[in-house]
């Protein structure tokens, strides 16, 4: 696979484009998003100044420095439907924190891969086409094509596994530039063997990513040969994967480095398969500790565990096997409303750009 050069895109969070188209609105949006409850790391010394909400399913907002991206946008209600393949339906059973047209403003959707529980009817019917998009090339060729009733999304940008785009705020005069790398990681939302096969020839369930979203500071615009920023926070969203051999390529890409947040995506989604009665496309508690063991974060937040009725393995269960490990102190729990502030260090004084 030929890598694609280093992407950039600039944002503004004082002239934002339009979430929504302006006939889909029925409401002014929030200023601001309603916290139910904040949540810190155990080991948080203060001065958080980032932070992460969770709104359901996979759908979250990461905040910082006046950025805001939004993770896979579902707001479906309970009792919606979603299509997930051929004959395979899956109803909602929770409600989203906060409804699609009343969200406040947001810059950049990031979305994992396209499938109706993370890129539902809704949010397809009603998002302003020019709003930018970050996604896999599947979805790219999905959501930019003629088949949306002649509405294409024509804002898209594509990341493959391991290349990288620049998503690139304002710079202050006399400060170092905010920037947020974001790099597609390795997922694999069908296990290996006879059902892969078959799903590449029937494309029944599609392909997906991972993120690693670094928090950081550049002294300008990173050129392409200088991949690297200033790193004050990382964050990996593991995205609808199964625990896989792939995932063992992020470790290596990492080259010591740390995770300081995982998001990951359990639920155990089990749905129909072309000749199996039953097949689990999203990791289970078991497979979350999996993970968890391989990519070592600081701290992890599960989500898309409950949200529809295709989920089966429940966040008790991941609850008891992370009793069973001993790994509490390392898991933060987030009801729906709910937020996780965190810190994003700057680089220090004379600190020339590369990872610290």
């Amino acid at each position: 696979m030929t890598m694609r050069p280093l992407q950039y895109l600039h944002l503004d969070p004082t002239a934002r484009p339009q979430l929504l188209k302006s006939d889909k609105r029925s409401t002014p949006p929030l200023d601001d998003f309603p916290v139910k409850k904040s949540h810190a790391s155990p080991n948080s010394e203060g001065g958080e100044n980032a932070r992460v909400l969770f709104i359901g399913t996979a759908t979250t907002v990461i905040e910082w420095h006046g950025l805001r991206i939004l993770t896979d946008p579902n707001f479906l209600h309970a009792g919606d439907h979603v299509h997930l393949g051929p004959g395979v339906n899956a109803e909602r059973v929770t409600n989203p924190a906060v409804d699609l047209d009343q969200l406040p403003p947001v810059d950049v959707v990031l979305l994992s891969h396209y499938h109706a529980d993370h890129f539902d009817q809704l949010v397809e019917e009603s998002l302003n086409r020019d709003f930018p998009i970050v996604t896999t090339p599947h979805a790219k060729g999905c959501l930019a094509s003629g088949q949306l009733k002649n509405d294409p999304f024509r804002n898209v940008t594509e990341l493959d596994f391991f290349e990288s785009l620049i998503l690139l705020a304002p710079k202050s005069d006399g400060q170092k530039r905010p920037v947020v790398k974001v790099t597609g990681m390795p997922g694999k939302h069908v296990p290996p063997g006879p059902l892969a096969v078959a799903n590449d020839i029937l494309h029944a369930v599609p392909p997906t990513n991972g993120w690693m979203v670094e928090l950081g500071y550049s002294d300008d615009i990173p050129s392409p040969v200088d991949k690297e920023i200033a790193t004050g926070y990382r964050i990996y969203i593991s995205g609808d994967t199964l625990f896989v051999d792939d995932l063992k390529q992020i470790p290596e890409w990492l080259d010591s480095k740390r995770i300081d947040l995982m998001l990951i995506h359990l639920g155990g989604t089990t749905i129909p398969g072309p000749s199996a009665p039953l097949v689990m496309v999203t990791m289970d508690a078991k497979q979350g500790i999996q993970l968890m063991r391989l990519v070592d974060p600081d701290i992890t937040i599960p989500i898309h565990y409950d949200d529809y009725n295709v989920f089966l393995s429940s966040l008790d269960d991941f609850k008891k096997e992370i009793e069973q490990e001993n790994m509490s102190h390392r898991v933060v729990y987030l009801e729906r409303g709910d937020e996780f502030k965190f810190h994003v260090g700057a680089p220090p004084v004379g600190h020339k750009i590369g990872t610290y």
